[in-house]
């Protein structure tokens, strides 16, 4: 087991400098998801004072812009927060093995590199053909919650974003027979560790456009030599096809997540159905006759100048 840790002198920052460089249209986009991030944050509580937030760094869109935009916010949020950057090397064949310490240190974040070699567990437990993820996923998950440990982080940040929280509800409805995704905050089985996913309100294809401006060193995300799950990549093919045929379709998904009402579903655990009867009051009454009113599709806007809960 090897390990390596970093501390780097802070970088000075010049942001009117840094920022002259990008054009208008994508600095309001910057300010856009620092506003859907700063309200994911704070509407689940996920970092609080004196916080130490590890941040898992694969190299990938997700997380390069997750920990740029984590750094942004703790220069303007009204606590005092930690931040550290982790990545855990699993010695896949090919793996540029110098460019994230390189990038942490170019932007002065504190960071700890991990290296595992899971690559080799993981080919000789599994046959040739086999998917590896679910391995490999298990392996990772107990090495990050130890290295979180290590460094004293009392939350530990995940890049997934709002699309890939409905991709895997509709993942769980279709193959699964389960109304369950991606939470927000959750806490891990052994109730040591706070895991939280800051991005759970910015779409994917924001993320895209932000790591596009910001030119991050992009590690391919395919050096395993596994595909992407097909269920998954069926699931995202539907949603950006609806994304594209049917504006504010996705959000409104997004929207019902956070608006579930168990009395209107089927759940005997959530809603107690055996015992209703006369004059038992049900959430938003009897519609089984009714029409619903639809609510008008609501539509982001990332080209508007939003104002955060943690801009300033």
């Amino acid at each position: 087991m090897e390990h390596a840790v970093a501390v780097p002198a802070p970088v000075a920052d010049d942001s009117s400098e840094t920022e002259s460089r990008f054009s208008n249209s994508f600095l309001r986009l910057k300010k856009f998801l620092m506003r859907k991030t700063g309200e994911a944050i704070v509407d689940y509580g996920m970092i609080e004072e004196g916080d130490v937030v590890m941040v898992c760094v694969s190299g990938g869109k997700d997380s390069f812009t997750l920990l740029s935009l984590l750094l942004e916010l703790r220069e303007r949020a009204p606590i005092n927060f930690r931040v550290v950057a982790m990545n855990l090397d699993q010695k896949q064949p090919g793996f540029p093995d110098h460019v994230l310490p390189a990038y942490f240190e170019s932007i002065g974040v504190e960071y700890k590199i991990v290296t595992e070699n899971t690559y080799k567990i993981v080919k000789d437990k599994i046959p040739e053909g086999k998917t590896t993820c679910s391995l490999c996923s298990r392996l990772r998950r107990g090495i990050i919650y130890r290295t979180a440990k290590e460094v004293g982080a009392t939350k530990i940040a995940l890049g997934h974003h709002r699309d890939d929280m409905i991709e895997t509800m509709f993942l769980n409805m279709f193959f699964g027979g389960k109304m369950k995704s991606m939470p927000p905050k959750l806490v891990s089985d052994d109730r040591q560790n706070v895991v939280i996913r800051p991005l759970a309100y910015c779409s994917e294809k924001d993320i895209e456009r932000f790591a596009r401006g910001m030119e991050y060193p992009i590690i391919p995300c395919n050096l395993c030599g596994s595909q992407e799950n097909a269920q998954r990549k069926q699931i995202k093919a539907m949603l950006r096809d609806w994304d594209s045929r049917f504006p504010g379709r996705i959000v409104s998904i997004a929207t019902a997540m956070k608006n579930v009402v168990p009395s209107h579903l089927a759940d005997g655990k959530l809603f107690d159905f055996l015992n209703v009867t006369r004059g038992t009051e049900v959430e938003q009454g009897d519609i089984v006759f009714d029409t619903p009113e639809l609510p008008p599709v609501a539509q982001e806007d990332a080209s508007a100048i939003p104002i955060g809960i943690w801009r300033s």
